[in-house]
């Protein structure tokens, strides 16, 4: 019989490749992995992985395998969700995913009103950018996660946000895009501007994604942006424009938690906004918890 630790387990290995890295992720010992994989193999009646130097490889029985958790682990949790809830305990727990921005401006105020309005409930909060943090969701890693597209980039190539297709998707906030450049900038005290004039500036960008979007932001505007650095971390940008190395397009949100020394906000025109959502399984939407913590962040965003 198949356990469904044991498939949790099996799932980890295939991730990080060893059992040893799969028992830090887990937090038990590499001996306890080794021991409910071989407990697996004797259920599943046929060896799921072969060590190959230092690393473990899926055979094609534990590719198959894998593959099938994902979905049993995530109907897993919604069951045990459900049932907690019907139980009388209300809604059991809530496991957040968000990228920085959204950690550090709506999830805040989310949360609180949560903790208020359901005192029993226990959510925790993780950080990741899609999309890792979508594969989080379909892993079973947690319940909703805070995510962000843009409509442009979704228009351009449906395709790439497709993998959203068997997901809830709530919409949360449309978050527009702002010029930030150095306080000595010619365009610091213009108040709006339009991409095309700041076709000859160095530019900074953001998380690939966010890349991305810019560069074809920008080649509707006329011009291919000269990128001269780029980082995932918002407050670097901020800081890089400040220090008078280049100009830079970012959320307004981005800005509510960070002081921008030495850089100047521009309104940029014509107005391009990036699409927050809150995803979850369709499974997982009934569960009253998490149908609650929906609510929460999209009321915090209307706040």
């Amino acid at each position: 019989m198949i356990e469904a630790r044991h498939l949790r387990v099996l799932r980890e290995v295939a991730r990080t490749g060893s059992f040893s890295a799969a028992a830090r992720e887990l937090g038990c010992t590499q001996p306890a992995v080794s021991q409910q994989m071989k407990a697996l193999e004797q259920s599943a009646g046929t060896p799921l992985l072969i060590r190959t130097g230092r690393e473990m490889r899926l055979t094609q029985a534990g590719e198959a395998l894998v593959r099938h958790a994902v979905g049993i682990l995530a109907g897993l949790t919604a069951a045990e969700e459900e049932v907690a809830a019907i139980a009388g305990l209300r809604a059991g727990r809530v496991r957040l995913v968000s990228f920085p921005s959204g950690s550090s401006t709506l999830v805040p105020a989310a949360l609180a009103a949560m903790r208020a309005a359901h005192p029993r409930t226990r959510v925790s909060l993780d950080e990741a950018e899609p999309p890792r943090s979508i594969e989080m969701l379909r892993n079973g890693d947690c319940e909703i996660a805070l995510a962000f597209r843009y409509p442009e980039v979704r228009a351009a190539a449906p395709e790439a946000c497709s993998d959203w297709d068997d997901l809830v998707v709530r919409p949360v906030l449309a978050d527009r895009l702002v010029g930030l450049v150095p306080e000595g900038h010619r365009l610091a005290t213009a108040g709006s501007a339009a991409f095309g004039d700041l076709a000859g500036e160095p530019w900074i960008a953001g998380c690939p994604r966010c890349r991305t979007h810019l560069v074809e932001v920008c080649e509707r505007a006329g011009f291919t942006p000269r990128i001269d650095f780029a980082t995932d971390d918002y407050p670097a940008v901020i800081g890089l424009v400040g220090a008078g190395l280049g100009v830079a397009a970012l959320p307004e949100l981005t800005l509510a938690s960070v002081r921008p020394k030495g850089a100047r906000t521009v309104r940029l025109e014509p107005a391009v906004h990036r699409e927050i959502v809150a995803l979850t399984l369709p499974d997982l939407a009934r569960v009253p918890a998490v149908g609650a913590m929906l609510d929460q962040l999209e009321s915090a965003a209307a706040r």
